[in-house]
């Protein structure tokens, strides 16, 4: 019986020997190196910390494809109508908006997020408002999520100038100055980013507070 118990423990000792040398050779057979950079790179992806410098509206515009932004501008329609004498639906009649201020249209229930904005519809603050509405107006009652490419909104904006403004285009900036802008644009983007954020922290604060 002993001899018997021994010959199965050595036959499964043995067992064990043969698959850890096994585990030990394939190990390094197939050990790869880790490689200097992870993944790999997706075109019209910017890695992290890169980021493109955008683009000065007034450039873009200038290249404005007018076809172009009349088909982008069908994003909107659902909501807004844009010919003379148009009614207002859930959005504003947007005939002539550039240059006019941003709560314009009496009658119409603007937000206070955005009514509340001083100036006029300008290039500039079109440009912006496509880009994220929520952004550029937090607390606004506009759900449209944004237009994230800069040359559509240059084309969307180009056409709807069209639509009874008529507003001269800028002249683009001189490259020195579009370097300069576009640095100002990106810390104007980070601090409306952020006035959204505490914003909603404050709304948030309210909130709980009205449920003690």
């Amino acid at each position: 019986m002993d001899n018997r118990t021994n010959t199965i423990a050595g036959w499964a000792l043995a067992g064990c020997t043969a698959a850890l040398g096994l585990s030990i050779i394939s190990g390094m057979y197939f050990h790869s190196e880790r490689p200097e950079t992870m993944g790999y790179p997706i075109e019209g992806v910017e890695e992290a910390g890169g980021g493109a410098e955008e683009v000065p509206i007034a450039t873009l515009l200038a290249s404005a494809d007018l076809a172009a932004g009349e088909a982008s501008f069908a994003k909107c329609a659902a909501c807004h109508t844009i010919n003379q004498g148009g009614a207002n639906g859930i959005g504003p009649n947007l005939w002539g908006v550039m240059g006019k201020s941003h709560g314009h249209i009496a009658g119409f229930a603007f937000s206070d997020a955005l009514a509340s904005i001083p100036g006029d519809w300008d290039f500039q603050n079109m440009s912006d408002w496509l880009a994220s509405p929520r952004r550029y107006a937090p607390g606004t009652k506009m759900t449209f999520a944004g237009l994230s490419n800069p040359q559509e909104r240059a084309n969307m904006i180009a056409w709807m100038n069209t639509q009874g403004s008529n507003l001269p285009l800028p002249a683009p900036p001189a490259p020195e100055e579009a370097a300069a802008e576009g640095a100002e644009g990106e810390a104007d983007a980070d601090a409306n980013a952020a006035d959204a954020e505490g914003n909603a922290t404050d709304a948030a604060a309210e909130n709980a507070t009205a449920a003690e």
